[in-house]
């Protein structure tokens, strides 16, 4: 019964993913980058958790900005969104963006939905590859937390949580503490090709540098600079 209420989960979310705003096409590529730079830098100057979100950021091998992660539902919920993976390189350098939907689901009694921002913050080389390996599943071959912030945090920061992802997530202004086990992160093939004008995949993006579009450098250079600093 439970793998059954998560399979239709699951495919609650995707099809959320499909026909809400976060994770559709209404919203182009050019617009996800914009919003990924004020997502990113609202992250950085959060008033709860800017500190720690500071700190894993100076030693994170990539990051996926999720603008607008939509949650929703009537008894069986999800949430979805598209992102954009960018991996850092050599002189605290980032790659230009490939995208990602956002999703996960959940089972319980809920009916609405929020919008929210969510950051995840990529920690190792091995959580980085697995992304790349086209659709992964935090809690499966991914293992993550949410960010810890506030009383007791400083010890996660100074000694290795031992996760491959960390998240942060914000709606109207205010932290979630929303789980991410569950989550699975898909190439957004589309939104790649479009914003790219040719089909590449995402580690051809991030990892071998085939393409650009000058679009992204302002969110880029925004990315070095923050972690420079």
């Amino acid at each position: 019964m439970r793998a059954f209420r998560k399979m239709i989960g699951l495919a609650f979310a995707g099809l959320l993913v499909l026909t809400s705003p976060a994770g559709a096409e209404p919203r182009d590529a050019d617009e996800l980058v914009i919003q990924a730079e004020y997502t990113i830098q609202r992250m950085w100057d959060h008033p709860e958790f800017s500190k720690y979100v500071r700190q894993y950021l100076r030693r994170a091998k990539a990051v996926v900005i999720v603008p607008d992660m939509f949650e929703g539902g009537f008894i069986i919920g999800g949430a979805g969104g598209t992102g954009l993976l960018l991996a850092r390189g050599g002189a605290d350098r980032w790659s230009y963006p490939a995208f990602l939907s956002t999703v996960s689901a959940s089972a319980g009694l809920q009916i609405g939905g929020h919008a929210s921002q969510m950051l995840l913050i990529i920690m190792t080389g091995r959580g980085l590859q697995a992304i790349l390996n086209d659709r992964v599943q935090i809690g499966g071959a991914l293992t993550g937390a949410v960010g810890p912030y506030g009383s007791g945090a400083e010890a996660s920061i100074t000694t290795n949580l031992d996760v491959d992802v960390i998240s942060y997530s914000i709606s109207s202004g205010l932290f979630v503490g929303v789980s991410i086990e569950g989550t699975v992160l898909i190439p957004r093939e589309s939104l790649i090709r479009d914003y790219y004008g040719r089909a590449v995949t995402p580690r051809e993006v991030v990892i071998e540098g085939a393409v650009g579009n000058p679009q992204a450098d302002s969110l880029r250079e925004t990315l070095r600079k923050l972690v420079s600093q």
